[in-house]
C-alpha cells in the first residue's frame, strides 16, 4: 500500500510542477507567441542606393514600390511587403541570398518567368534587397 501512496505522490508532485511551468510561460508569453518579423541582413548595401538603383533599372514599370518615384507598374507584383513572403517569385525561399540571385538572374531562376534579365551587378542588387527588405 504503501508504493502506492508513495507513487501516486510523485506523480502529483511533477503534475504540480508542470502545471507551474505551463503557466509560467502562459503568464510570460501569452497563450499564442506572435512571430516577430524576421531580421534581414544583407552584408554591405545600401537601401538608399537600393532605392536610386531600382529607378534606374526601371522596376517601376512592372512593379509598385513604395518610395521610388514612378513605381507603379501592374505586370509584376507589388514589392512592399517582399520580407513577409514565403517565396520570391513563388520558386525561392524569401532570404538576401536568394533574393539577390533572383533580381540578377531571374530567367536562371525560372525560365518561365515574365521578368527580364536587367544586367544587375551584385552590389546593386545587394542595394535593391537591402532597400526592399527595409519597407516597412
Amino acid at each position: 500500500m504503501e508504493s502506492t501512496l508513495f507513487y501516486y505522490t510523485r506523480l502529483l508532485v511533477l503534475l504540480a510542477v508542470l502545471i507551474g511551468v505551463v503557466g509560467f510561460n502562459v503568464a510570460a508569453w501569452g497563450l499564442h507567441r506572435v512571430p516577430l518579423d524576421p531580421i534581414w541582413y544583407v552584408p554591405g548595401p545600401s537601401a538608399a542606393r537600393g532605392r536610386v538603383l531600382l529607378h534606374e533599372h526601371g522596376c517601376g514599370a512592372c512593379h509598385t514600390v513604395p518610395g521610388v518615384r514612378g513605381a507603379v507598374g501592374k505586370v509584376g507584383p507589388p514589392l512592399d511587403r517582399l520580407k513577409e513572403q514565403v517565396y520570391i517569385a513563388g520558386v525561392l525561399a524569401n532570404t538576401p541570398p536568394n533574393l539577390t540571385f533572383w533580381i540578377q538572374n531571374p530567367q536562371e531562376a525560372d525560365p518561365r518567368t515574365a521578368m527580364p534579365d536587367l544586367n544587375v551587378s551584385e552590389q546593386d542588387a545587394r542595394d535593391i534587397a537591402a532597400y526592399l527588405y527595409a519597407l516597412p
